[in-house]
């Protein structure tokens, strides 16, 4: 693994170019084009502060402690990180399928392409920061949240989700390869991993349900679960997760990360034959 990431390292001018040319291609015949990167999480925030900030906001206030007073930050907080993941997952799938003529004849590490579509996803991510910055700013300045230390659980955040999302794009993209199976299942995962995720609701909720025992632990197994409570706890320093569920979060990612770089380079000759 040490010399395939030397490998990938001499190549990054190549990752940075692929990068480039994704986010092109992806936004060449749009009129809005990058926006369209931000119009969507923010559409979808407008759509779930609707239902349960508005519809229900008895029910939601209950749970959310100290994000009750600005709720629209908890959500887009969440769901920009969430886009993220999985657009990365989405387009990391079939990132060898889609373009088998450009790893045959290229001679760059093959990881390359997984990870340039983790991230190209990472630079829309980033485009958003700014929003949730005065966002975050405006309701400082009502002195409903308030900015300190907790800005330091960005960059573990981001970290922490980049390594998950990396293990994961190798292992579906080359297994997604053999098995095509894999791009259409992975729409569903994505779905429940989306409402299996404290992204528009807090843990709280959770921890708190008349669930079984075994079932919340199973829950908090999902390094997903931690990963966005470090994104929530940027601006609400009670989201911070606990020491088991850190370690549980950064120790199942770093997992992932490595099974993922092993499965990749395992059927590598299987992938390229099936190219």
């Amino acid at each position: 693994m040490t010399s395939g990431v030397a490998a990938l390292w001499s190549h990054r001018n190549s990752l940075r170019i692929l990068v480039k040319r994704d986010l092109a291609v992806k936004y060449q015949q749009s009129v809005l084009g990058y926006l369209w990167s931000l119009i969507e999480p923010l559409g979808m925030g407008a759509i779930y502060w609707f239902v349960f900030g508005v519809l229900y906001s008895r029910d939601t206030t209950r749970h959310l402690g100290d994000a009750a007073d600005s709720y629209p930050l908890f959500l887009i907080t969440g769901i920009f990180a969430w886009m993220w993941t999985s657009s990365a997952l989405s387009e990391a799938t079939n990132a060898l399928t889609g373009q088998s003529r450009l790893i045959t004849t290229m001679n760059v590490p093959r990881q390359v392409f997984p990870i340039g579509r983790v991230t190209g996803r990472f630079a829309e991510y980033a485009a958003g920061l700014p929003i949730l910055v005065a966002v975050a700013v405006g309701y400082a300045a009502y002195d409903r949240i308030g900015l300190g230390w907790s800005l330091l659980a960005l960059p573990l955040a981001v970290a922490v989700q980049a390594v998950l999302l990396v293990g994961l794009a190798l292992l579906l993209s080359a297994v997604n390869v053999l098995m095509r199976d894999v791009e259409r299942f992975m729409r569903l995962i994505i779905r429940v991993l989306f409402y299996a995720t404290p992204i528009i609701y807090p843990l709280s909720l959770v921890r708190d349900a008349d669930l079984p025992g075994w079932l919340k632990a199973a829950y908090e197994l999902n390094p997903l679960v931690g990963i966005f409570q470090l994104h929530h706890a940027v601006w609400y320093p009670d989201e911070f997760p606990d020491a088991r569920l850190l370690a549980t979060t950064v120790g199942v990612s770093l997992l992932v990360l490595a099974a993922g770089w092993w499965s990749f380079r395992r059927l590598e000759p299987a992938v390229l034959k099936e190219l």
